[in-house]
Formats: structure tokens, sequence, C-alpha cells
């Protein structure tokens, strides 16, 4: 379910579609759907997550449209894969 729940967070709907979608997953699956509460909490630690770690498409963008300076090429070497949702708490 932590993809399901990133790749929602990461386009504009609201929470409370995206419990819906996330919960009729878990019905189709089989397993126990999880509370609104925790849906909601886990799209905004996706959304945070994704906000702090720009994509490598979206830096070489802003380099070329001189947005950030080259030294942003450093910064996505050095700082290694993108934390996910369901990499968290290893």
């Amino acid at each position: 379910m932590f993809d399901l729940i990133e790749r929602l967070a990461a386009k504009p709907s609201s929470i409370a579609d995206i419990n819906r979608l996330v919960g009729a997953e878990a019905e189709r699956v089989g397993v126990t759907r999880p509370s609104y509460e925790r849906v909601r909490e886990l799209v905004h630690e996706a959304r945070w997550l994704a906000k702090d770690h720009p994509s490598v498409a979206r830096t070489i963008l802003d380099v070329a449209t001189r947005t950030r300076s080259h030294a942003a090429y450093i910064e996505l070497a050095a700082r290694g894969p993108r934390p996910r949702l369901r990499d968290r708490g290893k």
C-alpha cells in the first residue's frame, strides 16, 4: 500500500480521494482497510519526502533554466536515492 499511496500523493488529489482509492485496493487484495487518519499521515509524509528530494529530471531542468546553480548536480550525486515510505524505519 505504501507504493500506491506515494503514487497517488504525487498527484494533486485530495486525501479523501486517496483514502477511497487505497481502501478499494485494500479490499481488492484482501487486506485490512487502513483508517482515514493513517492514510492522511502517510500522504503528508510522502508529500514531504518528495518535496525535499526533487527528481533528477527536475534538477536538470532547474539547472538548464538557471533556477539552480550547477552545484545542484553535486548535491544530486551526493544525496543518494530518494527516501521512500516503505523504507522508513529501517
